[in-house]
């Protein structure tokens, strides 16, 4: 039985209301149907898998939002092997591509190779930073040693405090702009800690041999979310946004526009800026408000550009690019075997976003051509995609967070409000930011929701 697309909900009263559909609601629906516990999960848009979306290239699934897996990702492997999804390895034989200050050069490894001075520079910094991410707490940033200290400043205002050349500022760039949707000097430096911490440090983040871009889904990410929707069946119901929940002694009602539901308790999933499209009743407390206030998502566009064959492949190259300036910033191969090549470019909103589909192609082609040459030029197919322009739930991968707003409501993440508890990979402490840890906080809100549930039955 597949999830109802229906707008009215078939149970109008269940133990658990979830909203959100995405990894961690779908993992706490699951989790809690395991326990004996009735459920419903509503979902806003018309499809599961939230920031997880399948696209098509060539005739090639394609994912517009989340896309790899690390060997450490265990609970996202789990549920992937469950509902049969296989993964396969991240492309990265060859030489990658470097465009930096209008000159192109190739480079083996992670970290680009400018020039010595650039080396000793990038390693420098990247040693500085990871002695930071070393005292931060994973579970409770905000109570590190020098939290406040921290989050007075952004990573980009960090950066100039060390004096970091170009190249190393754009390499950092970079890496603001895939994890977070912004530039360094829009996130807080405790944010960027934090992340970094719970990705397993800087070169875990990095790498794809062994870190967090290891492997991809042959069937997309958003196909692991579909599969395990259709084993819930019509306790997903698709195009139903929540605007109302409220809450006494003894339950929650949850209003969307088509109906009421009453459940003992309510599970809510959705980024903390999203939030705000709820009403609560009562109010949240001003920690939680807080939240919902300043952790506004950051903003990532996507464009996958297909050609008959991988051609950089024959000239020795990777598929791995990045550049400082222009639209695309950085670049993959997720071409599958024996198909056509595919480049995966990620693209700044700022520069891409407000054009037209015709304009942006042409944007991506032109950068595509200085980075592999003329054979770039002539694809046979292309597609893109802007989270800035979703008309639902917008924006990502993840929260862009300025600088104190992660000591003043960061410790509201995880705080219930009364019968409202949170899950969402924004939520984690290890995995914050991937669907492991959406996942994960999915499962944990789960188990003690279904614990206080078995709390307040009465013996008999």
């Amino acid at each position: 039985m597949s999830p109802s697309r229906e707008r009215r909900p078939a149970a109008t009263s269940v133990d658990v209301v979830v909203v959100g559909a995405g990894f961690a609601g779908l993992s706490a629906a699951e989790r809690l149907v395991s326990t004996g516990l009735s459920v419903l999960v509503l979902e806003g848009r018309d499809r599961v898998g939230g920031r997880s979306l399948s696209g098509e290239v060539a005739g090639v699934p394609v994912d517009f939002g989340a896309t790899w897996v690390a060997r450490r990702h265990t609970a996202i492997r789990d549920l992937a092997n469950r509902v049969g999804c296989t993964t396969t390895g991240q492309f990265n034989q060859g030489r990658n591509v470097l465009w930096m200050a209008g000159r192109r050069r190739t480079y083996r490894g992670t970290i680009p190779k400018v020039s010595p001075m650039a080396l000793v520079d990038m390693a420098r910094v990247q040693l500085a930073l990871e002695k930071l991410v070393a005292t931060v707490d994973v579970d409770a940033a905000w109570e590190s040693p020098r939290a406040g200290e921290f989050d007075a400043i952004s990573f980009g205002e960090w950066l100039d405090r060390k004096n970091a050349l170009a190249p190393t500022r754009a390499l950092m760039t970079v890496v603001s702009k895939v994890q977070w949707g912004c530039s360094p000097g829009d996130v807080s430096l405790l944010h960027a800690l934090r992340y970094i911490r719970a990705a397993g440090g800087v070169d875990h983040m990095l790498d794809v041999e062994g870190g967090q871009q290891q492997d991809r889904y042959l069937e997309t990410t958003q196909e692991i979310a579909k599969r395990v929707a259709e084993r819930l069946g019509d306790r997903v119901v698709l195009g139903t946004p929540v605007r109302w929940i409220s809450q006494d002694d003894t339950g929650v009602m949850v209003r969307t526009d088509s109906a009421e539901i009453t459940a003992k308790y309510a599970i809510v999933t959705v980024a903390t800026a999203h939030r705000a499209g709820i009403a609560f009743h009562p109010a949240l407390p001003e920690p939680a408000e807080g939240l919902v206030k300043t952790w506004r998502m950051g903003v990532l566009s996507k464009a996958f550009v297909a050609y008959d064959k991988p051609f950089w492949r024959t000239n020795g190259l990777s598929g791995e690019a990045v550049t400082d300036t222009g639209t695309v910033f950085i670049t993959f191969d997720v071409s599958p075997d024996g198909g056509p090549g595919v480049l995966m470019a990620f693209c700044d909103p700022r520069v891409f976003d407000g054009f037209s589909p015709e304009t942006r192609r042409s944007m991506v082609l032109r950068q595509l051509v200085q980075l592999y040459g003329t054979q770039a030029s002539a694809p046979i197919d292309y597609v893109d995609h802007c989270w800035g322009a979703e008309p639902f739930a917008p924006g990502g991968p993840n929260p862009a967070v300025a600088p104190y707003a992660t000591t003043s409501y960061g410790p509201a993440l995880t705080e219930p409000h009364g019968r409202v508890h949170w899950a969402g990979t924004e939520t984690a402490g290890e995995w914050a930011g991937c669907m492991n840890g959406a996942v994960l906080t999915g499962q944990r809100a789960a188990e003690r929701v279904a614990a206080v549930v078995a709390r307040e039955v009465p013996a008999r």
